[in-house]
């Protein structure tokens, strides 16, 4: 069975620079723009933001 077009795959990638990157799925009909969430960075040592990697 395959897996949903819907809900795809997405990587979350750090916009400090670090390569500190997360996996997760989004929903492509709530939001089909770029996703972008504030997460923590272990290597900065505090939260920023990580922007969708297409």
């Amino acid at each position: 069975m395959a897996r949903s077009e819907a809900r795809p795959v997405v990587t979350l990638r750090s916009t400090a620079g670090t390569g500190q990157d997360y996996v997760t799925r989004k929903s492509r009909r709530n939001n089909p723009d770029r996703l972008v969430l504030r997460k923590f960075d272990p290597v900065v040592g505090q939260h920023v933001l990580f922007r969708e990697e297409r």
